[in-house]
């Protein structure tokens, strides 16, 4: 993106230098390119926001699903790893 920019501003700066025109299309020409220049960054800046905001949903929802996950193979772990402890010390009592 800033080698867009640089690039635009340099292609300006030339057309400036080999097409010269009166001050009057100058500034409008500037002015016209500047409205074009903010225009840009306001539509990538906004994006910019998008995409954050969407990746921070999705480590959000990743860390959640992750807590569940954790919480749920450590509930399941804890009785089944006591259960099978007692079960293989009977049978060999038996």
């Amino acid at each position: 993106m800033l080698a867009f920019l640089v690039g635009a501003v340099a292609g300006a700066a030339a057309a400036l230098l080999y097409a010269p025109a009166t001050g009057q299309e100058t500034r409008e020409f500037l002015g016209e390119k500047a409205r074009e220049g903010r225009d840009r960054a306001t539509e990538v800046a906004a994006k910019g926001r998008e995409v954050i905001s969407r990746g921070r949903e999705t480590v959000a929802t990743a860390v959640e699903r992750g807590r569940e996950a954790y919480q749920q193979a450590r509930s399941s772990t804890t009785p089944a790893s006591s259960s099978s402890s007692s079960s293989s010390t009977s049978r060999e009592g038996a």
